[in-house]
């Protein structure tokens, strides 16, 4: 069959069926879209993702993503410096800072444990997070990794370490806000009964 595509509309293609949740059909709608674009639009894109790529590092502190050395949420001497929230990655602080609830630091793994994937400790920012409670008189850590399997394994590994050392809480998990007991399955509704608190 012959190639529909001219080669740089396929390579636009291709390169954007790298990105994730991003199919060849929804690949191929934002290459036309890029196409149908006036030229200095599509190439504010490009210059976008160039500065990101050149400009954009890990904060030294907490690994989340800043401009400078230290990210804002580091420096930012209103908040809790006792109490840091591990998460998996950038992506999770942006979630919990839009809650407004949690005003501490925040700790950045890059991932979680996953030892059928080849990730170990030694590939996390773990011992980075060791570090930061012994020197910085942290005195709550809270595991905020993902309730799935690789999150919880992450959490237990952590607390484990961190036991004795400072105070270890999870995030609480269990049912959702406007959901139906009916359709919660057997291990979020365990853990809401588990989790229970008083009224």
């Amino acid at each position: 069959m012959a190639t529909v595509f001219s080669p740089s509309v396929e390579n636009l293609v291709a390169q954007l069926t790298r990105l994730p949740g991003i199919g060849s059909r929804t690949a191929q709608r934002l290459a036309f879209h890029i196409l149908q674009r006036p030229k200095d639009e599509a190439l504010a894109l490009a210059t976008a993702l160039e500065e990101v790529k050149e400009r954009v590092r890990f904060c030294r502190e907490c690994g989340n993503l800043t401009e400078e050395e230290v990210c804002a949420i580091c420096l930012d001497q209103r908040r809790d410096h006792a109490v840091i929230c591990v998460v998996e990655q950038p992506v999770d602080v942006v979630s919990l800072e839009r809650t407004h609830e949690f005003r501490g630091l925040y700790h950045v793994l890059g991932g979680s444990l996953s030892p059928l994937d080849g990730v170990e400790p030694s590939d996390l920012r773990i011992d980075e997070l060791f570090r930061r409670v012994e020197r910085n008189g942290v005195q709550e850590v809270v595991l905020a990794t993902n309730p799935n399997m690789t999150g919880e394994a992450t959490a237990a590994f952590l607390a484990d370490r961190l036991r004795g050392r400072v105070r270890v809480t999870r995030l609480a998990s269990g049912l959702p806000v406007g959901g139906d007991l009916e359709y919660a399955d057997e291990v979020t509704l365990g853990r809401a009964l588990s989790g229970r608190r008083e009224m």
